[in-house]
């Protein structure tokens, strides 16, 4: 699966368990290694929560921008963070309902 693909599958996703969710279409002028994803679920009955991921596909590189990222957001009391690739499907959907 192209990592295309599996971004608009976790968007639908998202989509479809109630998340709000933003992904930087060019990040050409971001800051390298930032997350592709925030997902956001509030204000439904259930404690809020709020996920990173970086999505790879499954041969893709996580650059040491990217990891230092995950890493620093990982020591944030509450906040997730994730690297997904497609083979993590079912990881996905369990962390998203």
């Amino acid at each position: 699966m192209s990592e295309a693909d599996f971004r608009r599958t976790i968007i639908d996703l998202a989509k479809l368990k109630g998340w709000r969710q933003y992904h930087t279409w060019d990040s050409m002028h971001s800051p390298k290694g930032f997350p592709d994803f925030v997902l956001l679920r509030a204000r439904t009955g259930a404690p809020p929560r709020l996920i990173f991921a970086e999505i790879k596909s499954e041969r893709g590189r996580v650059r040491p921008e990217q990891a230092d990222w995950l890493a620093d957001l990982r020591e944030v009391p509450s906040v997730e963070a994730y690297l997904w690739r497609p083979s993590d499907f079912d990881e996905i959907v369990a962390v998203l309902t």
